[in-house]
């Protein structure tokens, strides 16, 4: 088995949503394991260029590609980007999402759209564009970013709930459906974790109702230091499982 020591060497990885918070951290600790990263943003620039350069001035690779991931075109777009810069595409993370509070009889229909098709919708297109060089890769690997309300449900959040429990059926169906091609497929599933919401709203109700074992709140680096994990090479045993990283919230 290889050490966590650079085992990414020479692979090349898209990280949606990763202008900020956890998929920021993301990509930052993948590209610290020595692959090129394509940093994607639904639209601040500033931000994911502002993480290019980190892990440029850390000497690693990587690019920042804008686009919605609700945008087929966008994502095709995207693994052009990947493959013309970086010459081949081995990781997918799909963690771009959006997360709102709203009671039920309040929501619009365009709303629960927006928020299930960014997860959901958002995930078939980035795997649909990718998957041709993902197959390629010979040990390509799919990491879906779920959460804790999709096994647990929340209040005033069917739509997010629904989605991230989506994500992880997504994920059961595409562990089967890629083991020929040697494409792992997993969902990460956070907890609490300590992240920037000034764009997002305040802290969601539920994080008030739950006990953590662990007695307190995670840290971006403790998703992506899983999500590392599954990308690498000490990973290829674990497919269709989604994997908890709450501090005991959740005991799955």
């Amino acid at each position: 088995m290889m050490h966590k020591d650079r085992e990414l060497d020479g692979r090349v990885a898209i990280v949606t949503g990763a202008g900020r918070n956890i998929g920021k951290t993301i990509a930052l600790e993948l590209a610290a394991a020595g692959a090129a990263v394509v940093v994607n943003a639904r639209s601040n620039q500033a931000e994911a260029i502002g993480v290019v350069r980190e892990i440029e001035a850390r000497g690693e690779r990587a690019v920042a590609a804008l686009g919605d991931v609700v945008e087929q075109s966008a994502m095709e777009r995207m693994a052009t980007v990947a493959v013309e810069r970086f010459g081949r595409i081995d990781i997918l993370v799909n963690n771009a999402a959006l997360r709102r509070e709203t009671p039920l009889e309040n929501m619009s229909f365009a709303e629960w759209r927006q928020i299930v098709g960014t997860v959901l919708d958002g995930a078939f297109h980035c795997v649909k564009a990718c998957l041709p060089y993902l197959k390629q890769s010979g040990d390509g690997a799919i990491v879906n970013i779920g959460g804790l309300s999709g096994h647990v449900g929340a209040k005033d959040r069917a739509h997010v709930v629904t989605a991230k429990a989506g994500l992880v059926g997504l994920t059961r169906a595409l562990a089967h459906d890629l083991a020929a091609s040697k494409i792992t497929v997993n969902c990460v599933a956070p907890g609490f974790i300590d992240t920037r919401r000034q764009a997002s709203g305040p802290t969601p109700q539920h994080h008030a109702t739950h006990h953590i074992l662990a007695g307190r709140h995670g840290a971006t680096e403790e998703i992506a230091s899983m999500v590392r994990f599954l990308s690498g090479p000490n990973g290829r045993y674990i497919t269709g499982q989604t994997i908890h990283v709450n501090g005991g919230a959740y005991l799955g």
